[in-house]
């Protein structure tokens, strides 16, 4: 007789705790690089997950976003939430639950631990940075808060590795324990919402008591949305008529403010009876804050901080972009070499080895930038910049935290967009997304790094210590920015019109980064970075490779080749190699001409010739949409230099400093390459980022907008500077 086995379920644990309680750098001690990021399934959630060795076997470890509470007020907020009772798709309901406390935070700390305890899960608690606690003369009795909360508490200090054992094999206790639902603070809620469910569940629909017990409770908040979205008319109004009934039965508070009332008188009885300190004793943290949130040292001191950064973005990522850009060089031509002239050499040549070069040639510049912002969050400086940053955020109706999604965009605007999920608020969420790609990247530095140098004098002022040409590029960069920020008041003030955000962001110890953490959250990024930017940015990389090979008109070919023929024969030596470059590169320059993306140039030409381009710019313009540096290489080749050329190369600004229309006028005058920059400035030419605004915000409505937008504003700018001083 046969028998079939059911497939092991592999137990789940579900990581939770408070934003800055090292709960990420915990998750990373104990899976290590067994670890991988993916979304949660329909959101655009990310969610951490690792296999870790238990005693009794192999358990999945889930991080979940960090949360004050189960009051959901975000995206992640509610995913949290939802993880915790086994709403999502391909994630069974956790058989345990991690939470990550402060130790130096109790108190507040306990409050998400409370809730949790109350759904009725196998419950460890974790008393992380418990040697912080300590310094700080702060000493809890684990036993006494044990016997206190109903569940297993153990200190821990993430970055102590020896600590790990011993909380694995607590957690493998918890997981085969019987769990015991702790009191409810709100004994008629729950009642109200368990009838209320079954009133739902009758009609059709599919929700928790929980779901809704939260949706009585924080009203305005996301469980209460999302409920009144997803059920039958007339629920809204039944809502709000229950809970009316509920705080008039009560003490005439809000339920929220009832529950907050109720779970910390509990929870001031717990802590006064495991926690005793010694005294205050002036900090390590408190000392540096008496420089980092000092109004002028302060300030000198952020921008100190900020100057290093991007001078690392752009300077010390360069030697490794020149080893990748070597390294792709060198590809291409082994490739070239191994295989015949024709369209399979150009396509791996051209399109795929030049594709996939223009992806990881940024990936020093992401990999630099998302070190410096891990460390500086991870010691917690990140906070406090973000706090000095609040003020001048809430003049655009944005809060502190939309700072750093900014900052980041300076390098590239796919880390930019990515770190918009901290932003509670959809509205400025989106908000931020679309100011995001305002912010000078690095990608637009070879532009207009060419167009000033060609067209812009070499002028120095205050006796040699500031020329021309910094201040110009200096000018571009506060031109991004300015806006970015006009664009998130614009939008604040119109389509996103809602109150300015509060801001309330807890100032974490200062601390020294764990480099294991780090490093698995760089690779992490970069990982991100080259599965999400790549793919896309490579898939139009081919289609801009097949507009500009096809079609190949044979006569080109044959004419170019008998002026080779008459070359070899007049010629010989270094003679002979400097007139066949020129031959190969008129050649390149007449196909292109001719292939699709030169007809595409010529046909839009007209759209853009009251800015002053011609169509070998319409063209160069059409061809850096995939990534913007990629025009240097395009105008290359339309103007016979050839492809491998940089913005510094002499033959190609010659070229365009003589290049003329039909009627014998120049083209490129000052008016049309500054309106050429500007364009460059404000348009949205990066297919990576279309992708991600699309993923980040779930559909193609606010990225096509964004496009829209951005490309009308920099040709309008564009026509100004033209047609206003030519």
């Amino acid at each position: 007789m046969n028998t079939t086995t059911a497939p092991t379920k592999i137990p789940v644990i579900a990581v939770v705790g408070n934003p800055n309680t090292g709960k990420s750098t915990l998750f990373n001690a104990l899976t290590g690089m067994r670890q991988k990021t993916a979304n949660f399934p329909g959101v655009t959630v990310e969610h951490h997950t690792g296999l870790i060795e238990l005693p009794s076997g192999k358990v999945n470890l889930v991080d979940l976003p960090g949360s004050y509470s189960l009051a959901a007020e975000s995206p992640d907020e509610m995913v949290a939430c939802d993880v915790l009772l086994g709403l999502i798709d391909n994630l069974h309901q956790p058989d345990a639950v991690l939470v990550v406390v402060d130790s130096a935070n109790l108190r507040r700390n306990l409050f998400l631990a409370h809730q949790v305890m109350e759904l009725g899960k196998s419950v460890v608690v974790a008393l992380n940075m418990s040697d912080i606690a300590k310094r700080r003369g702060i000493h809890i009795d684990p036993d006494k808060l044990s016997k206190e909360l109903g569940a297993t508490v153990i200190p821990f200090v993430a970055t102590d590795r020896s600590r790990a054992q011993a909380l694995k094999a607590t957690m493998d206790v918890a997981i085969n324990a019987k769990a015991v639902a702790s009191a409810t603070v709100h004994p008629e809620v729950v009642e109200a919402a368990h009838v209320f469910a079954d009133e739902l569940r009758s009609e059709g629909m599919q929700v928790t008591d929980y779901e809704v017990e939260r949706a009585l409770i924080d009203a305005r908040g996301y469980a209460e949305i999302r409920l009144i979205n997803n059920a039958p008319t007339g629920t809204a109004d039944k809502l709000f008529a229950l809970r009316q009934q509920l705080v008039q039965q009560g003490d005439g508070c809000s339920l929220a403010k009832t529950e907050a009332i109720r779970r910390y008188k509990l929870i001031d009885a717990m802590v006064g009876k495991v926690e005793t300190r010694t005294g205050k004793q002036l900090s390590l943290t408190d000392k540096v804050d008496r420089i980092t949130n000092h109004p002028v040292w302060g300030m000198v001191l952020f921008i100190t901080i900020m100057a290093t950064v991007f001078q690392a973005v752009f300077s010390w990522a360069g030697p490794l972009m020149d080893l990748i850009d070597t390294g792709a060089g060198w590809m291409a031509a082994t490739v070239g070499e191994a295989l015949p002239p024709g369209a399979l050499n150009s396509l791996l040549v051209d399109g795929v080895v030049a594709g996939v070069g223009s992806v990881i040639i940024f990936l020093p510049q992401i990999i630099i930038l998302f070190a410096f912002i891990i460390l500086l969050e991870d010691s917690g400086y990140m906070a406090r910049a973000a706090f000095m940053m609040d003020r001048l955020m809430r003049y655009v109706g944005l809060s502190g935290q939309s700072f750093i999604p900014m900052l980041s965009s300076f390098a590239c605007a796919v880390p930019g967009i990515m770190a918009t999920r901290v932003i509670p608020n959809k509205r400025d969420r989106i908000a931020t997304i679309i100011a995001a790609p305002f912010m000078t990247c690095s990608a637009r530095l070879p532009v207009y790094a060419l167009l000033i140098a060609a067209f812009l004098p070499k002028q120095q002022f205050l006796w040699g210590l500031v020329n021309l040409h910094g201040l110009v590029l200096l000018g571009l960069y506060l031109l991004g920015v300015v806006g970015g920020v006009l664009t998130a008041l614009l939008l604040k003030r119109t389509g996103l019109k809602g109150p300015t955000p509060g801001f309330m962001i807890e100032l974490p110890p200062y601390r020294f980064p764990d480099l294991k953490s780090v490093l698995i959250r760089l690779l992490d990024r970069g990982k991100i970075f080259l599965r999400r930017a790549g793919t896309v940015i490579f898939t139009v990389a081919i289609v801009v490779w097949a507009l500009v090979y096809f079609p190949r008109p044979a006569e080109i070919f044959e004419a170019y080749d008998a002026e080779r023929v008459v070359a070899e024969i007049e010629l010989s030596g270094e003679e002979l190699d400097i007139r066949l470059s020129q031959i190969d590169n008129f050649e390149s320059a007449e196909l292109l001409e001719q292939s699709l993306l030169g007809r595409i140039g010529k046909t839009i030409e007209p759209v853009f010739r009251p800015l002053g381009w011609d169509w070998k710019v319409s063209a160069g313009v059409v061809a850096s949409f995939p990534a913007r540096e990629v025009v240097v290489a395009v105008l290359g080749t339309i103007y016979a230099v050839g492809a491998d050329v940089n913005e510094t190369d002499e033959s190609l600004i010659g070229r365009l400093r003589s290049a003329k229309h039909a009627d014998g006028k120049k083209v490129f005058t000052l008016p049309m390459t500054i309106g050429l920059m500007v364009f460059y400035a404000f348009c949205l030419q990066c297919a990576a980022t279309v992708a991600v605004m699309r993923r980040e915000t779930g559909g193609w409505g606010w990225p096509l907008f964004a496009w829209t937008y951005m490309t009308g504003l920099g040709y309008v700018s564009a026509l100004l500077i033209y047609q206003g001083f030519s």
